[in-house]
């Protein structure tokens, strides 16, 4: 099949996950010729270098004053164009907070079909099928675009593992669409200051709870965050009590994570929280209450005061990575 592959980027720089789509991309279309990217943006000309090998012969780029923040009118008619291009049979992104806004916009203007946060995919034909975890985490659907003529779909950040295939020339072709009519504005993009991967793309999240007490006890976590290079979350207990920022609240009602570890501080395991990350690799949980729900998914266990433990497991770090 012929795949086209949204290449998200922020300041210039190519997301992560990116490259996880890329994987998928490159093994559904077979070959380099099947295979297409698109990267929107201002400026972000130069980074088709950076595609080189990663299994697209073509990345269409929309380069454009106005396409210096993201807007969503805007983006939509440079993936556009570029699908008039390339005719691909699948759209194929990340299930970003920006795929989840663009991609439903695209497939609605050009009466596709489309799949959302997929933890696994497969081409049939000129079709799909994936899995979706669905009803906060509890239940698996299997879906399928069978017999659409244009399909789209976002995976779940995280969980495909990006493998460069060493094909691919990446050679630029750029492409136009007329701004959006103005009916959305961007004004500007508000930024956390914390130079830390978003928790979405974390491979390493220390999270705290209520049990945190207050926003000054998060500097525990954030002290061994700072050892291991990992990026601190907070529960929606802990977010809605002021100890935490909404940014970092992770469930779903927040943002849903798949790191490699995840480790849990004071944090009981509600179902809304589990749902945002019970597919870590791997789930370590620090608690007092040993019949705490968060036990039931987690792969290691310490019934233990966080404020005993974190320090604890702060110093191992250090003498690991010495």
């Amino acid at each position: 099949m012929k795949v086209l592959v949204f290449i998200e980027q922020r300041d210039g720089k190519i997301k992560s996950s990116a490259h996880e789509a890329l994987t998928v991309g490159a093994k559904l279309a077979g070959n380099a010729s099947s295979m297409a990217a698109v990267i929107v943006g201002n400026n972000v000309s130069g980074l088709t270098s950076q595609l080189a090998g990663w299994g697209a012969d073509t990345v269409f780029v929309s380069d454009a004053p106005q396409n210096a923040l993201y807007n969503v009118q805007n983006y939509a008619s440079s993936v556009e164009a570029a699908i008039k291009a390339f005719s691909p049979d699948l759209i194929l992104g990340v299930a970003s907070p920006m795929g989840r806004d663009l991609f439903p916009r695209l497939a609605a203007r050009l009466d596709g079909a489309i799949l959302t946060d997929l933890t696994a995919i497969e081409g049939h034909g000129t079709g799909i099928s994936g899995t979706k975890p669905m009803f906060s985490g509890k239940c698996l659907a299997e879906v399928s675009t069978e017999g659409a003529k244009l399909s789209f779909a976002t995976i779940r950040q995280n969980v495909f593992a990006a493998q460069k295939p060493g094909h691919g020339n990446a050679t630029a072709s750029a492409v136009t669409a007329a701004a959006g009519d103005g009916r959305i504005k961007t004004i500007e993009i508000r930024k956390g200051k914390s130079a830390k991967p978003d928790l979405t793309e974390a491979s390493l999240i220390i999270s705290g709870g209520r049990a945190m007490a207050n926003s000054d006890n998060f500097k525990v976590l954030n002290e061994c965050a700072d050892v291991i290079g990992a990026t601190v979350g907070a529960s929606r207990a802990a977010v809605d009590s002021g100890y935490a920022t909404h940014d970092m609240q992770v469930g779903q009602t927040g943002k849903t994570v798949n790191p490699n570890l995840y480790i849990a501080c004071g944090i009981s395991g509600s179902i809304q929280h589990m749902a945002g990350m019970r597919t870590s690799k791997v789930i370590v949980a620090v608690n007092t209450d040993k019949d705490a729900p968060i036990f039931g998914v987690a792969s290691y266990g310490i019934v233990a005061d966080l404020f005993q433990v974190v320090p604890l497991m702060t110093q191992r770090f250090k003498d690991l990575l010495k």
